[in-house]
């Protein structure tokens, strides 16, 4: 009797154990299928990256990542869709970086040098455009959306499927570029053979290496690749993650001193010719009760945004009566036009059409005018809301190389 109760208090004991584990069992399978699913949750929703510095690039031997994305020719466009193609190029790049500019071209050339020796080409922009500040449009005359990319291909007249994954970063996500432009190389199996730069330089006539070319002919040869992998040079990815900068900018901006100051018919005339500055000058003659002109501001100060730190000196000019000058001054302020502003000290407005002298204005406001380090004008519109393509455009083309070389040439090249 004594050792059948002693086994059958070991006996709930072992019982009780039991559904103890069992239970904290139960409890750790639930925790680690709850932090699966939010990481998936995650990695489908919110764009967190898995490290600071963004996604992990697709290694050398792995299959290509499927894609269904639009493209700007109103497609949509699947991994499928080049199934015939001996070799697949998958190419990241974007608008708005400088250095992805300056490729577009050897984009353009490499297209048309392989594609008829059965090389597919697709290029992706997978920049959150949100993600992107004013101040890294500085280069350029369009940022990263499905708008401006259609605006950037009929402008450059590109030869390849330019598609989209903007929006969600999906596909980025899974190729993990690290900088535009980036090129991804898959052989007939659609695995991995090269990933990393075009080639060693972005100014061409200083590229030495051509890793992606080698690649292409070693594939299509039959052979190994030397170099499989290189570190792509050029603009950073922008990631979702990165929108909060976005903001902080703009408060800093928003946040800037608003001044306005009165100009004189000879001071306006010594401002115009430009001399012995470093600076291309924008100028805009402008009033509080002219429609047009309220309605274009905020297309001015977006270029104030972008080109601030660029050789460029932006300047308005209110031919509002100097009586006037809170009125404009307020204006200003909601604008939060931090650039050179300034009121013409006169209560007659055509004493500034003479003392600008020697151009188209004829009195019309809005005018604007792009004026050169040696004080001629090259660009100007008035009478109504500029293009800000056009006025873009024409300073970028003015603007010399202040962070290195070969921007100007892009902007004054036809390709």
């Amino acid at each position: 009797m004594l050792m059948a109760r002693v086994f059958a208090k070991s006996a709930r004991a072992f019982h009780t154990r039991r559904a103890t584990c069992t239970a904290i069992l139960g409890f750790a399978l639930l925790v680690c299928s709850t932090g699966q699913a939010q990481q998936s949750q995650r990695g489908a929703g919110d764009n967190a990256p898995p490290a600071e510095e963004g996604y992990p690039t697709l290694k050398v031997g792995s299959p290509a990542p499927d894609f269904s994305l639009p493209g700007i020719d109103g497609q949509t466009h699947s991994l499928k869709d080049y199934a015939s193609a001996k070799l697949l190029a998958v190419i990241f790049t974007c608008n708005h970086c400088p250095v992805a500019q300056m490729y577009e071209k050897r984009i353009k050339q490499l297209v048309a040098d392989y594609q008829d020796r059965g090389v597919g080409f697709v290029v992706i922009m997978g920049n959150d455009d949100k993600a992107e500040k004013d101040s890294e449009l500085a280069f350029t005359d369009v940022g990263d959306s499905f708008a401006d990319m259609k605006i950037r291909a009929a402008y450059r007249h590109f030869n390849y499927p330019y598609l989209y994954d903007g929006e969600t970063q999906a596909v980025t996500r899974q190729y993990g570029p690290t900088a535009t432009p980036h090129i991804f190389i898959f052989d007939q199996q659609r695995i991995l053979r090269y990933e990393g730069r075009i080639d060693s330089n972005p100014r061409e006539q200083l590229a030495a290496k051509h890793e992606a070319r080698d690649a292409l002919n070693a594939l299509l040869a039959g052979q190994e690749v030397a170099v499989k992998d290189t570190p792509a040079m050029g603009c950073s990815t922008k990631w979702a993650f990165k929108r909060p900068s976005v903001q902080v900018e703009n408060e800093k901006n928003n946040a800037k001193l608003v001044t306005l100051d009165l100009v004189t018919a000879e001071q306006l005339k010594a401002l115009v010719q430009n001399r012995g500055s470093d600076k291309v000058l924008f100028i805009n003659f402008w009033a509080t009760w002219c429609v047009p002109c309220l309605e274009e501001f905020p297309v001015i100060e977006k270029m104030v945004r972008m080109y601030d730190e660029r050789q460029v000196q932006f300047v308005t000019i209110s031919i509002n009566s100097p009586d006037e000058q809170k009125l404009v001054l307020s204006f200003l302020q909601k604008q939060h036009a931090f650039n050179r502003n300034l009121l013409f000290n006169s209560n007659d407005a055509a004493e500034a059409v003479a003392a600008f002298g020697g151009s188209d204005w004829k009195g019309s406001v809005p005018y604007t005018a792009v004026i050169g380090l040696d004080g001629k004008i090259t660009y100007s519109t008035q009478g109504g809301v500029l293009n800000p393509l056009e006025v873009r455009r024409a300073l970028l083309k003015q603007l010399p190389d202040d962070r290195y070389l070969g921007q100007q040439a892009y902007w004054n090249s036809i390709f």
